[in-house]
């Protein structure tokens, strides 16, 4: 990673629907020079893919919340097989295994108060893995857009 590739990824992080023409431009490099950067840090997991950022509330998702997990026994399995669990779920954002008093994080994006309550109640008590749950309602979210090299 050098200066240039920083670049590109900043402005792909911005707008991953830029042209390599103009993410060339933006750079101050060729075309040519500018995909093959593109190329590599694909190649070499850097970059790893390009989405759509959505807006919840414009889906109908006006709560938000993280809900917190602890489960036992704590396994390699248990821990894999309720990953995957979660994953599947529509309400579930993201996913975070995480050290600490909690096992796990947990983003979900629901309609309202009662669809996060029915969540709760008929996703997570019902698992045996489950020892305890609670959840936090996010009020507001900012987001990093843009991540850089440490280096």
């Amino acid at each position: 990673m050098d200066g240039i590739d920083s670049e590109i990824l900043a402005h792909l992080q911005r707008d991953a629907r830029l042209t390599n023409r103009e993410l060339a431009r933006l750079v101050g490099i060729a075309p040519s020079t500018c995909l093959e950067r593109v190329r590599a840090l694909r190649s070499r997991g850097v970059i790893t893919g390009y989405h759509a950022a959505v807006q919840p509330r414009a889906l109908g998702r006006a709560l938000q919340a993280l809900v917190f997990a602890r489960l036992r026994p704590l396994s390699r399995d248990v821990i894999a097989s309720f990953e995957a669990y979660l994953a599947q779920l529509p309400e579930v954002v993201s996913v975070f295994v995480v050290s600490g008093d909690d096992d796990f994080v947990v983003h979900v994006a629901v309609p309202d108060i009662e669809q996060l309550h029915a969540f709760l109640m008929d996703r997570f008590s019902t698992r045996r893995e489950v020892v305890s749950f609670r959840s936090s309602v996010i009020y507001q979210q900012t987001s990093t857009r843009v991540l850089t090299s440490m280096e």
